[in-house]
């Protein structure tokens, strides 16, 4: 954390810096990250007072996803879509609560990024004070692609991203981002009302301690990962795991991103192709992962290697620590379900 001897570096700083790597920007992509920050400062203003206003419980509609909205997931929507949209440079807005892209800016030449969100990740905990997020992507219209044609500025593979990150809104805020250049780490401080680089530079341990899945469904689970489930229990990476699950994705993966070991999220009989939306929720997390020296899987592949052929494409995620990554992966080769990678 930052000292009276350290020098205060605030996320709109760290992002002219960044924006040196993509030459001709004209402040474009610093803008558009701006409009990011300053949404999440509302939102985490309004879920910090949530006990004390007409905010909590369900909005009574449901979204594309077959989910009952909350109140709150309508409010972060509205938000997030409010600044984005007064940013010249985002032609295209994807989100978790919208059925279709919402074009933005059509007429503009300089409209060149599809920005894809979860306005709130795990808001269904909301109620009961669990930690919830946002998570983000950034993609670059793809190069002959008309302005009109707005799904396709989206389904482009993970390793096209060329920022993601996610805020945690728990005992403290924080925002994590990367644009290809490693992991960063800021805390929102309320009495500047700015986020502070808190963590720079962050890398995730080769080894953790901790595994974290949704047990409940285990039996639900296909072979490969029950056996490497028993593995981490067993003590067959060196000790014996012990299990955190917190049940919000981003508070899950954002442990697993600073104390190591593995988060899974496999597919059930009832889920067969997996429950976390690829474009806004695993393709983020997976770009950080890597990003941080760890790696993301879908139980047969690289998830930044999927081509999504729809914008709300639900795909399977294990994401952590390389050891047990690897070990992951060793085993699902022998059960059959994945080959080896070696674009790791």
């Amino acid at each position: 954390m930052t000292t009276t001897n350290t020098p205060i570096i605030t996320v709109q700083q760290h992002i002219l810096e960044e924006q040196k790597r993509f030459p001709g920007s004209s402040g474009e992509f610093s803008s558009l990250l701006s409009a990011i920050t300053m949404g999440t400062k509302m939102i985490q203003a309004k879920v910090r007072r949530a006990g004390l206003s007409d905010i909590l419980g369900e909005h009574g509609d449901v979204n594309v996803q077959g989910e009952i909205q909350q109140k709150l997931d309508v409010y972060s929507n509205d938000i997030l879509s409010h600044f984005l949209s007064l940013r010249d440079s985002v032609g295209v807005l994807v989100s978790e609560e919208n059925e279709k892209p919402i074009i933005v800016h059509n007429n503009l030449e300089n409209a060149n990024y599809a920005i894809v969100f979860d306005p709130l990740d795990g808001s269904s905990n909301i109620d009961v004070n669990v930690s919830v997020g946002t998570t983000f992507s950034i993609l670059r219209r793809p190069e002959g692609v008309g302005m009109n044609d707005a799904e396709q500025w989206a389904l482009q593979p993970g390793n096209k991203q060329i920022a993601a990150g996610y805020v945690v809104y728990g005992s403290s805020t924080i925002l994590v981002y990367s644009v290809g250049n490693g992991v960063h780490g800021f805390t929102l401080d309320p009495s500047l009302g700015a986020y502070i680089l808190s963590h720079p530079n962050m890398r995730m341990p080769e080894q953790g301690k901790y595994y974290s899945v949704n047990e409940a469904y285990r039996d639900s689970f296909p072979p490969g990962y029950t056996e490497y489930i028993d593995r981490l229990r067993k003590g067959f990476l060196g000790h014996k795991y012990a299990s955190r699950y917190i049940g919000s994705m981003v508070a899950d993966f954002h442990r697993t991103l600073l104390k190591g070991g593995v988060f899974l999220y496999p597919p059930t009989e009832s889920n067969p192709d997996g429950k976390l939306r690829l474009l806004y929720e695993a393709n983020p997390v997976a770009f950080l992962a890597e990003q941080a020296g760890g790696m993301a899987l879908d139980g047969t592949g690289r998830v930044l290697d999927i081509q999504p052929v729809s914008i709300h494409q639900r795909c399977p995620l294990v994401v952590g620590s390389r050891v047990e990554m690897e070990d992951f992966e060793q085993v699902m080769v022998e059960a059959g379900s994945t080959p080896k990678s070696d674009s790791f």
